[in-house]
């Protein structure tokens, strides 16, 4: 696990990429999934790093000099955050390497920068129907909070459910 480098802007794209279209089909609208294309995210990606402030840290994971994961944190960008809440932007292993340890080994190291920021509480969002990412989530101690969402994708409404948990501060 390390900070996101900028050479790793068009692995961290495919492995997001390639993620969505494995594990959304009947969740998002399938026109939506095809449109995904990892140059057009590495684009995005790569304005995003360009712009970035140490506020978001940006981890990956790598096998081999290829990256294979990819996780996200920042300060929660909730309306209703309290002081020292954080917020998982994002989370995805390649979708060959699921449940291999890539996605627990983001987790665990997510969740100790979150400690070393500060934070107290950290949320995040997933789609209401993926049972497997909610399942994820639960075991490293995530539950729903109440809050749901509704995300419009190519002009269907996709719910959304938050998570959160509390953060121990570091000993």
């Amino acid at each position: 696990m390390r900070p996101l480098r900028e050479e790793d802007i068009h692995g961290v794209s495919t492995v997001r990429v390639k993620g969505w279209q494995a594990a959304y089909p009947g969740m998002v609208p399938q026109s939506y999934l095809d449109a995904l294309t990892v140059a057009q995210d590495a684009r995005r990606r790569r304005d995003m790093f360009e712009r970035a402030s140490d506020t978001v840290l940006n981890l990956v994971a790598e096998e081999n000099g290829t990256v294979v994961g990819w996780a996200a944190l920042g300060p929660s960008r909730e309306d209703d955050r309290r002081p020292h809440d954080g917020e998982l932007l994002a989370l995805y292993a390649s979708p060959d390497r699921l449940g291999t340890g890539i996605g627990r080994a983001l987790m665990r190291r997510t969740l100790t920068a979150a400690q070393e920021r500060s934070f107290r509480r950290l949320v995040l969002w997933v789609l209401a129907a993926n049972t497997r990412a909610r399942r994820f989530y639960e075991h490293a101690g995530f539950l729903p909070d109440g809050a749901t969402s509704d995300w419009p994708v190519d002009g269907v409404m996709v719910p959304e459910v938050r998570y959160s948990r509390d953060v121990p501060p570091l000993r």
